[in-house]
């Protein structure tokens, strides 16, 4: 299928290089490029493109205003934000995807025009993959109009995955059955592309009592992940902070992992655990990885974590989930429907390695559930 792309930005310099970054990936049209946010809108309005890549600093109407005016207007383009790496670029990213950008991607620091073409167009390759995979889903789920005789209804076939709503109760009694036989002592939690609307979701659901802490790897640069960590905190009954290296791991605190760094989980003085934040290298071309972090759970407290895998472009975090699993750790896998992109919790289900595909409203009082021993 055909992507039909429109560029807003107040940069001559990044109209260019998003707009040839984006005409160079296969199955994408680059219909127009606006210098404000009025403009855009506008072009939005009269082009349809399926999606927007949105600066959010620009004069006439801000990317913010624009998402807001798209959503009252109904409008069913979906936004990529283009965010300078800073602490205020951050703030307003966290703040763009609560009113529904579909991702985010930094502007690179580099020396040219051509590094600077390159970054972008490494970015903006797998998150226009997935957007045009998720609109052709889309498109084939839409009712057709009626050209003479109704067709006949499609064959229900069965789902390669664990089922949702419709057999909970069989789910539900093997979660408990499981749980029941090792009550976890932590809850560790992998995250991607629409990881941000998804803890946002999630994390404000925990009980303030859990008793357990949770550690959270959400795939992201330096210093978003403490922008996402104070837009959770005063949402949610347990603490939220960006984690740091040498902390003791407390119940009823999330622990996000720093953007650009690795966490994982050590042994600490009187059986206690701790956080250490590296600089090792990237795994599945990601820092912080989600691999890291269950690796180091299975490697040195196996059989006590609980393992949540939810939405995120790849497969990272399957290979750590392997390893929890021959300790007997529980897995929870976010299902399709409630993903903005169903890769990594799909890996996971594809691998065998999800014991239960919950949507995300439903995520939460699993956990707490398993934390409380299977009991409902």
């Amino acid at each position: 299928m055909s992507l039909r792309a429109l560029v807003a930005d107040d940069s001559i310099l990044y109209r260019r290089v998003v707009t040839a970054a984006l005409a160079a990936l296969p199955g994408v049209e680059v219909v127009g490029a606006v210098s404000n946010g009025k403009l855009a809108l506008q072009r939005v309005r009269e082009l349809q493109p399926d999606l927007l890549t949105l600066d959010l600093e620009m004069p006439e109407m801000g990317g913010l205003a624009v998402l807001d005016a798209l959503r009252a207007g109904g409008e069913s383009v979906m936004a990529l934000v283009v965010s300078a790496l800073t602490r205020e670029g951050g703030q307003l990213t966290m703040r763009a995807l609560e009113k529904g950008a579909f991702d985010f991607i930094t502007k690179p620091d580099c020396s040219s025009a051509e590094q600077s073409l390159q970054a972008i167009q490494r970015d903006l390759a797998p998150r226009v993959r997935a957007l045009a995979r998720r609109l052709e889903v889309r498109r084939i789920l839409q009712p057709q109009p009626a050209t003479g005789a109704p067709p006949p209804p499609p064959k229900r076939t069965p789902s390669p995955t664990l089922p949702e709503t419709e057999n909970l109760g069989g789910i539900a009694g093997r979660m408990n059955r499981l749980a029941g036989l090792a009550r976890p002592e932590l809850v560790l939690i992998g995250v991607s592309t629409g990881g941000p609307n998804a803890l946002a979701g999630l994390l404000p659901q925990i009980p303030g009592t859990i008793g357990v802490p949770i550690l959270i790897v959400q795939h992201m640069p330096p210093i978003f992940t403490r922008s996402l960590a104070e837009s959770l905190a005063p949402k949610c009954a347990i603490r939220v902070q960006e984690a740091s290296d040498g902390e003791a791991v407390l119940p009823n605190t999330a622990y996000i992992a720093p953007g650009g760094r690795q966490m994982r989980l050590a042994p600490a003085q009187h059986s206690r655990m701790q956080l250490q934040i590296t600089d090792d290298p990237p795994e599945n071309n990601c820092r912080p990885a989600v691999d890291y972090l269950f690796r180091s759970a299975a490697t040195h407290f196996p059989g006590r974590a609980m393992g949540v895998i939810l939405t995120g472009m790849g497969n990272d975090g399957t290979l750590g989930l392997r390893l929890l699993k021959r300790h007997g750790c529980f897995v929870i896998a976010q299902n399709e429907a409630s993903c903005v992109v169903y890769g990594m919790p799909k890996a996971a289900v594809d691998a065998g390695v999800a014991d239960v595909v919950l949507p995300l409203e439903a995520i939460a009082g699993r956990i707490a559930a398993a934390v409380r021993g299977g009991r409902p």
